[in-house]
């Protein structure tokens, strides 16, 4: 096995120079640099990652607490977070807080145990311990997907806009009864994936009506009481927005439950694209969050944050896009459908509500007593 000994008389160079190259301790002249890794290449040398650490007081380990056992849309940034890391030479430690914020204070203490030079971290509803935590460590840190406030280096998709899109869609299907499934109380993406909600009812002339506002706690089974509440309702929606993609699937098995077809008896749109929503029948409408480059995005914050301590603060906020399927009652084809103004809704037929003539409205029963059929 090739040593720092072999490599530096290969290229005629001292020991000291080669470790200065191998561990970037000290500014060396290109090509200087470049006769190294040369050498190295030559003659195969792999360095000891361990007595690099001990000479740079770094590990070119990364942290990353997200909670991507239980939510496709963390596997997808733990992916991009992975691919930035190899290329920037950095392995990844990786823990799941369980949106809960003891365990995540736990996870990110035994992420810091390991000596990892800096976390990604999605932080829960209740961050404050965290944030001490970090910042009396003087760890440093980007945040993902939800925001921890002003002061922090984080990466998330645009909220608002989205969602206000997915109810615009709806109401120029001739939907007036929008309910939006929400998230937990307390994330910064439920705070604006409501707002955006609120922004499209107004952009389409509608009322605001807080009890089609429901909280779905960012899980399937949350969202499935929550749907299940909203069909209980005297005038119920006619139309959801789910505000993630779990929601989607514990809204979806509500409308099961109740004997409800999609798009015939409600129309659904949902925050968050994934593997499945293109083969469920029918194909569900969504926004698709860029959630690959959000994690390659926060890898390369948390790069410039270690070569550069004091620099300031950044957000990064990544435009979603809107995937146009059938779960929202209008054909993907139909570009007049997607064009129309807020108010068109009998321009393809359908009633107020966005119902077509002689469907069942939510809740509807077939003779017998027994709800309607769903698939």
């Amino acid at each position: 096995m090739a040593t720092m000994v072999d490599v530096a008389r290969r290229a005629g160079v001292s020991v000291a120079t080669v470790s200065h190259v191998v561990n970037e301790t000290r500014p060396v002249r290109p090509a200087t640099r470049a006769a190294v890794h040369a050498a190295i290449d030559e003659l195969g040398y792999t360095h000891n990652t361990l007595a690099r650490s001990l000479v740079t007081a770094r590990t070119h380990s990364i942290g990353l607490a997200v909670s991507a056992t239980s939510n496709p849309y963390f596997t997808d940034i733990l992916r991009g977070v992975e691919s930035s890391a190899l290329e920037h030479g950095y392995s990844l430690l990786i823990a799941d807080p369980h949106d809960d914020p003891e365990h995540e204070l736990r996870a990110v203490q035994l992420l810091h145990e390991r000596r990892v030079d800096g976390l990604i971290v999605a932080p829960s509803a209740r961050p404050g311990a965290l944030l001490d935590y970090v910042r009396r460590a003087a760890l440093p840190t980007v945040f993902v997907d939800r925001l921890a406030g002003v002061g922090h280096d984080q990466v998330c998709a645009e909220n608002e806009e989205p969602v206000a899109r997915l109810v615009a869609h709806l109401a120029e299907a001739g939907h007036r009864r929008i309910a939006l499934v929400a998230g937990a109380p307390g994330l910064s993406t439920t705070t604006e994936r409501t707002a955006g909600h609120r922004t499209g009812l107004d952009r389409a002339g509608l009322p605001y009506d807080p009890a089609l506002v429901v909280d779905g706690e960012s899980s399937e089974q949350g969202a499935e009481r929550a749907t299940r509440g909203l069909l209980a309702l005297d005038r119920p929606p006619t139309a959801l927005v789910t505000a993630n993609n779990t929601m989607t699937l514990g809204a979806l098995r509500a409308l099961r439950t109740e004997g409800l077809r999609v798009p015939d008896d409600m129309a659904l749109a949902g925050f968050d694209d994934f593997a499945w929503a293109d083969v469920f029948e029918p194909r569900l409408t969504v926004v698709d969050q860029p959630s690959r480059e959000i994690g390659a995005t926060a890898l390369r914050l948390l790069v410039d944050r270690l070569a550069e301590p004091g620099r300031a603060p950044r957000t990064v906020r990544l435009p979603c896009a809107f995937v146009h399927r059938a779960s929202c009652g209008c054909e993907p084809g139909d570009r007049a459908a997607d064009e129309r103004e807020p108010g068109d809704g009998a321009a393809d037929g359908r009633e107020p509500g966005g119902r077509k003539p002689g469907s069942r409205k939510p809740g509807s029963r077939k003779p017998g007593g027994r709800k309607s059929g769903g698939g």
